[in-house]
């Protein structure tokens, strides 16, 4: 037996491509699902989710401006990281979930899976949900899907990696930028993720990860004025309708909390896709 004391690792955020530590300095401890220690993780606070707006909105600019094929080509490379990875995944779903090694790795063979389909979809969205008018009179009538901007995100709680990559990565194949907060009691796969991103081709701050409590950073989020969207997927239940409301006073676009998380290993078709997509309608004189 090795007398080799374990390394108890302390994870930080991920925000603007960095990793800094929560600025109230809190941090909580991680357990499997056995009640087991895993790690310490970050308690994010009210700055740090608007530290992670401020990345967000800087870093939406470059991300939204890259064409299509070029995000599908970054979010691609995110999954053959991902799939470099699986190994650290599978170990971090199966004792954050209680699943068995073999259920484990299929969550994140989805979770891969899902997030390549997503990666496919960039530049087929203006094929797809674009359109050209009929007008009378000489003009062409275009309309085209455009980035919402900043989109908040509060990631399912129960599905630490199908789930979260099943609610983030539609909100960046559409060309917005994302503020996440991960599941509480389940974060590892999210920071892993964040690391990820971070040796990936993803430019800095287009994802920021949040670790801590939904409660608590959701309502900030919500009534944050530089939020243009917000998904409440992982909303407390008791919260969910105060955020909606904190979210109209800004005329925030909504994604509701489902009544119950939902199985994220359905086809998700378009439906996470859609809410975060402005139509632009352009006019223009035929020519002689």
């Amino acid at each position: 037996m090795s007398d080799r004391l374990t390394v108890r690792k302390t994870y930080k955020l991920y925000l603007g491509g960095a990793f800094p530590r929560s600025e109230s300095g809190r941090t909580y401890e991680v357990h499997d699902a056995k009640g087991h220690f895993l790690a310490n993780a970050a308690w994010a606070s009210r700055k740090d989710g608007r530290d992670a707006v401020v990345a967000a909105r800087a870093a939406f600019g470059k991300w939204s401006g890259a064409t299509a094929y070029n995000r599908g080509q970054v979010l691609y490379r995110v999954a053959e990281v991902m799939e470099g990875r699986a190994a650290q995944f599978t170990e971090e779903v199966a004792a954050g979930e209680g699943l068995s090694a073999a259920k484990a790795r299929a969550a994140v063979d989805a979770a891969i899976d899902r997030w390549v389909w997503y990666a496919g979809w960039t530049d087929k969205l203006a094929a797809v949900l674009g359109s050209t008018n009929p007008v009378a009179g000489p003009y062409f009538g275009f309309s085209v899907p455009e980035p919402t901007g900043v989109v908040a995100v509060l990631a399912p709680q129960r599905s630490s990696l199908l789930g979260l990559v099943s609610v983030l990565a539609p909100v960046l194949a559409a060309g917005n930028t994302a503020v996440v907060v991960s599941s509480k009691e389940r974060p590892l796969p999210a920071i892993t993720l964040g690391e990820v991103l971070a040796t990936s081709d993803v430019p800095g701050g287009v994802v920021n990860l949040l670790t801590g409590d939904a409660a608590e950073i959701g309502p900030w989020l919500a009534e944050h004025a530089d939020v243009d969207a917000i998904d409440l997927a992982g909303a407390p239940a008791p919260l969910a309708m105060e955020l909606e409301r904190s979210a109209a006073g800004t005329i925030k676009r909504v994604l509701r909390a489902p009544a119950e998380e939902p199985d994220w290993s359905a086809d998700p078709g378009l439906s996470r896709l859609r809410p975060f997509l402005e139509t632009k309608s352009v006019w223009h004189p035929i020519g002689v």
